[in-house]
């Protein structure tokens, strides 16, 4: 499948290529592409073992809130999906679009999600934001779906070479950007809060196996600059709401988020639990 995903990504950069369109790639597909140049690059990380990379069939594509505040320069990626013959996603028009798979089958299908940062992103501006959608004004047939834990989206972001053919069989080398693991752990601690209980989403195990991905990876720079997020950032509501998810559920060996990435069919014996969790608890310390 992430042959199928880079494919796709690489036919809408090829599209989008020349334009003020630089895409952030989150997500597992996101993630996927951070542990690959992380194991290229041979930097020393926190983890010497990584899990295995989890299969998915979505890639949230992240936006510069720039983007939809300049909504002219969005009209490249609006013609690119329409182009590359993406559909929108019934009850979530303009910021999910699917394209099914050879043969017009669910086999090989592929599911954009298109998302930006917090809504206090776009305070001053003639987008109009709710808790589902950033409204660009004028409209160009994009919105996105506001992340309000996402406060360092634009901060530590990686840059990131991918190389491959798209689906003509022109061979493509473009940039995308990964974002930073203080990023990523937010968003992934979030998503855990509302899946935990959620048997379609199994529970939140795949959250909870990305954060452990996620920290596996990290280099001593990267955890650097995190320690400054977490410091920057530590008054703030979303940041306060992080550190209570990460004192409610990955504190001790027994908390459910620990108890939901062994559950994982990915989950080994020799994943560092402790170190595991006495780096995130570092990272989104319990307040006073």
């Amino acid at each position: 499948m992430f042959q199928t995903l880079k494919t796709a990504l690489l036919d809408i950069l090829n599209e989008v290529q020349g334009t003020d369109v630089n895409l952030i790639i989150g997500g597992g597909y996101g993630l996927y592409l951070r542990t690959m140049y992380r194991r290229q690059s041979g930097e020393r990380t926190l983890f010497v073992e990584w899990p295995e990379a989890r299969s998915t069939s979505d890639i949230d594509l992240f936006l510069r809130p720039e983007l939809l505040i300049d909504s002219d320069k969005l009209k490249p990626l609006s013609e690119a999906l329409d182009k590359l013959r993406y559909k929108p996603v019934p009850g979530a028009e303009k910021y999910q679009f699917k394209k099914p798979g050879p043969g017009n089958s669910d086999a090989g299908e592929i599911k954009i999600d298109i998302l930006t940062g917090p809504e206090s992103s776009f305070d001053s501006t003639r987008v109009r934001t709710d808790a589902r959608r950033a409204r660009p004004n004028p409209s160009v047939g994009i919105h996105a779906h506001p992340t309000n834990e996402a406060l360092t989206l634009e901060e530590g972001l990686l840059p990131v070479k991918i190389t491959g053919e798209l689906s003509s069989g022109i061979s493509l080398t473009a940039e995308v950007y990964l974002p930073h693991p203080f990023t990523f752990l937010m968003m992934k601690l979030f998503a855990f809060r509302d899946r935990h209980e959620d048997l379609k989403k199994e529970f939140g195990r795949y959250h909870a196996l990305d954060m452990y991905s996620i920290l596996a990876t990290i280099t001593e720079k990267e955890w650097a600059l995190g320690i400054i997020f977490r410091d920057k950032y530590l008054t703030s509501p979303s940041m306060n709401e992080a550190c209570h998810l990460v004192s409610n559920y990955f504190s001790t060996s027994e908390s459910l988020g620990i108890l939901r990435l062994k559950e994982s069919e990915y989950y080994r014996s020799d994943f560092e639990l402790d170190k595991f969790i006495s780096a995130l608890n570092e990272l989104f310390p319990r307040g006073e």
